[in-house]
């Protein structure tokens, strides 16, 4: 009933975004029940009908990481202030977020068996004109346990993949250790001091009672560098310390165990390590292209037929190109991170500064999407070169299947990107307030956005030709 009303007061902006994954449910449902009409009206060749359940794992990868970039993004589901009083702490929010996402994705798979029975005509009794009668098996009674089986897996996947990726990490439900939790504040009375030696200040660093109060330390406690950084703070710098402070440039510091790293503006923190994925990522790529290279000179070799597809397509190739699409996905954040580094390098000024550490921030969140839509771009690069100089023959179920992936996948980055706006808003409030220019802002978006397309643009293409080139007629 939470998640009903949580969705019921969605904005529609939220709700576009559910209707879409309900839609890559419901295309990877009919494509998963067209795999067991196939299986049906063709019990004597199993093993054509495995390899396209098989070729589905494409659009159910890419459905599910849809659905579960969409549920990192619902606002609904977030941790607010007073939430936790009333029992809707993270792990309660994580469960609902994920019975959200089970929601959509079974509401999409239950109109693909809507729309597969009104083809076979289990409904009207007569089968729609135009239907293939291998692709819905008409004429075979259809077995509901394996219909549904089939169709719940992009439900149970979704939502357990989103459990898992908003689980609650350390810290008491609900509390100030908990990331994303909220914060909590001490009410103070008036004419009352506050007392203990854990008291914190004013959050503004210009306030006064900010600057006294880091100026007369209390007895005991440590003159450490965050200390000294918050003095400096409270005596009113402007300019570029005070941009250096805002965006998390200062004299950082790492909190002791057990304590909460809070996420204010005005607050120096320590800047995220590197993400790993790049070294391994540059490593299967080039074990994809070894492979490719291999198996397309080392003879005839058993093929493949996939759906759309060439028949007879080297397995050994096939594998090579999986290899070099996995090797771009985990080097994705490495090579955002990079970018991130180059804007900064050579003496930066404060659009280059700007830019490079919004970026090398988001490196994480937005690397893994671009290293997604890099691979995709790049088998479709492949599939332009194997139907090269021959007329294009592509059933209705090929086209839909790529169209969502690809589809899935852009709308993931779109995503992605949104989930990044929305987490530097307090940090671009920040900035708005120490005076920097809208068009800083936005040029700082578009150098970071022509930096990507330049480094990941020209990769694409290399990996792409390079991963084409044996299967070239």
């Amino acid at each position: 009933m939470l998640a009903l009303r949580l969705a019921r007061g969605a904005q529609p902006a939220v709700h576009l975004r559910r209707l879409l994954v309900t839609a890559a449910s419901a295309g990877t449902g009919f494509l998963l029940l067209c795999a067991l009409g196939h299986a049906l009206a063709h019990p004597d060749a199993p093993a054509g009908s495995v390899l396209r359940l098989v070729w589905c794992g494409a659009p159910l990868a890419a459905a599910v990481y849809f659905a579960v970039a969409v549920a990192r993004t619902d606002p609904g589901t977030r941790p607010r202030p007073g939430l936790a009083a009333i029992g809707l702490g993270p792990g309660r929010l994580m469960a609902v977020s994920a019975l959200t996402t089970a929601l959509s994705t079974t509401l999409g798979s239950l109109l693909a068996l809507l729309y597969f029975l009104l083809l076979r005509g289990d409904l009207t009794g007569i089968p729609l004109d135009g239907t293939a009668p291998d692709t819905v098996a008409a004429d075979h009674p259809l077995p509901l346990p394996a219909a549904l089986t089939l169709l719940l897996l992009v439900p149970v996947i979704a939502s357990l993949a989103t459990a898992l990726l908003l689980r609650p990490r350390g810290g008491a439900p609900g509390g100030a250790g908990q990331p994303g939790g909220p914060r909590r504040k001490e009410t103070v009375r008036p004419g009352e001091h506050p007392a203990g030696p854990h008291h914190e200040a004013p959050e503004h660093p210009g306030h006064p009672a900010a600057a006294q109060h880091q100026e007369t330390p209390q007895p005991g406690a440590p003159a450490d560098g965050h200390t000294r950084a918050q003095t400096r703070a409270g005596r009113g710098n402007t300019g570029s310390h005070a941009l250096s402070e805002a965006l998390g440039l200062g004299a950082s510091y790492a909190p002791p165990p057990g304590t909460a790293q809070q996420s204010d503006p005005y607050h120096s923190t320590a800047p995220r390590p590197a993400p790993g994925g790049l070294p391994w990522g540059m490593a299967v790529l080039a074990a994809g292209l070894a492979v490719e290279m291999y198996a397309s000179r080392s003879g005839p070799a058993p093929g493949l037929t996939l759906p759309g597809g060439s028949a007879n397509s080297p397995a050994g190739v096939l594998g090579g190109w999986m290899l070099t699409a996995l090797g771009l996905i985990l080097a994705g954040p490495g090579l955002t991170h990079l970018c991130a580094l180059l804007l900064q390098a050579v003496r930066p000024g404060a659009l280059r500064l700007l830019a490079g550490r919004i970026l090398q921030e988001e490196a994480r969140r937005i690397g893994r999407p671009l290293g997604v839509v890099c691979a995709v771009a790049s088998g479709a690069y492949a599939m332009a070169t194997l139907h090269s100089g021959a007329r294009l023959d592509m059933g209705p179920l090929t086209v839909l299947g790529a169209l969502l992936v690809t589809g899935c996948t852009l709308l993931t980055l779109a995503t992605a990107s949104i989930e990044a706006r929305n987490t530097r808003a307090e940090t671009v409030a920040a900035l708005l307030r120490l005076g920097a220019p809208a068009a800083v802002l936005r040029s700082a978006a578009v150098l970071r956005a022509g930096l990507l397309f330049a480094v990941f643009a020209p990769l694409t293409w290399t990996v792409a030709a390079l991963a084409a080139a044996p299967l070239a007629p």
